[in-house]
């Protein structure tokens, strides 16, 4: 299985520090986020990771190379205008391939076994999410687990930890060039194509500096 790190975004909550410095590239526990999946990827097996860049994407380009460094090997989807999230999936399908593939957003942190994903999707199943109890920024989650774990709009909602499987065809088709996942997610969900994984462990999105300063004191204290 091939894995997608998403690290394009522009970091608008963090300004100014990602004026200079791309969110998955800030540090915590004395490594940049983006290695922490890098590392996370490689201990599961996972070797073969497409990232795509567009905001400063020059500084993540040098910092991890051909992967060599890290024990994988990266290619890169470079953005010339901002795609979002499935626009920058779309753009890297042909180095991602047609089978599904791990995903995960750079800018987060997260401590699941990503041994724990199935390397194939069930028949007629566009995706499988990784879930997680709603923070304090997002209590109205995203999507509820129904029956035999398939994703549903309504229910106790939980959040999406920005990790998960998906098959391409959930943006083969998409007509637009520019758009985010959370509008396939939608469809899919609704469809009943997707299905969820919970994770009672620590996860972090780092979007603001306060967010950034707890994850660093988290991690500063369990080492």
């Amino acid at each position: 299985m091939k894995a997608m790190l998403l690290a394009a975004g522009l970091g608008k909550r963090l300004r100014p520090i990602t004026n200079t410095t791309p969110k998955p590239m800030l540090e915590v526990a004395g490594k940049p986020l983006i290695e922490h999946h890098l590392e996370r990827l490689r201990k599961a097996g996972i070797e073969e990771v497409i990232i795509n860049v567009h905001h400063l994407g020059e500084q993540i380009q040098e910092k991890l190379g051909d992967g060599t460094r890290l024990g994988v090997k990266i290619q890169y989807s470079v953005e010339a205008q901002l795609l979002e999230t499935g626009g920058g999936i779309k753009q890297a399908l042909p180095m991602l391939g047609d089978s599904p593939f791990l995903v995960a957003s750079a800018d987060t942190y997260l401590d699941f076994d990503l041994g724990r994903l199935p390397n194939k999707l069930p028949s007629g199943m566009l995706g499988l999410l990784v879930m997680t109890n709603n923070p304090e920024h997002h209590p109205e989650g995203d999507y509820a687990s129904g029956d035999n774990s398939i994703l549903q709009l309504d229910g106790d909602l939980l959040t999406y930890t920005g990790t998960g499987i998906l098959h391409p065809d959930l943006v083969r088709d998409v007509p637009k060039t520019v758009f985010m996942l959370r509008q396939v997610f939608d469809d899919a969900v609704r469809g009943g194509k997707f299905l969820g994984i919970e994770h009672d462990g620590y996860w972090c999105d780092v979007g603001t500096e306060s967010r950034l300063k707890l994850l660093r004191k988290k991690l500063d204290q369990s080492a």
